[in-house]
């Protein structure tokens, strides 16, 4: 089931599974604090099965576009998962103030 939540109503909790389905250089550039990179051509079927199906997987992008396509296609590949889009991404998340976490 896809859903959908504002990123700036997420409390970003320690055992979240976020993806930002970016591209690496935009991850570098700027991404919410938790967040792992995994971009839309690494999911598949071998990443989702090391996670398991009772957690939530919450994708986000820069701003919606990718992370919607991620989601429709995290869940073609298995059906039971909860995906969860975070709504604005990480330009919002940025507009309102939260940590945005860079690497060189």
């Amino acid at each position: 089931m896809i859903r959908e939540l504002p990123i700036t109503t997420f409390s970003f909790p320690t055992s979240a599974i976020v993806w930002d389905v970016r591209d690496p250089q935009a991850y570098r550039e700027g991404h919410v604090q938790s967040a792992q990179n995994q971009p839309m051509d690494s999911l598949n079927a071998e990443l989702l099965a090391t996670i398991p199906v009772a957690e939530p997987i919450y994708v986000l992008c820069g701003g919606g576009t990718k992370a919607g396509k991620a989601a429709v296609l995290l869940e073609a590949l298995d059906q039971q998962r909860d995906i969860v889009i975070l709504v604005g991404g990480t330009r919002a998340a940025k507009a309102a103030g939260m940590p945005i976490e860079t690497e060189a």
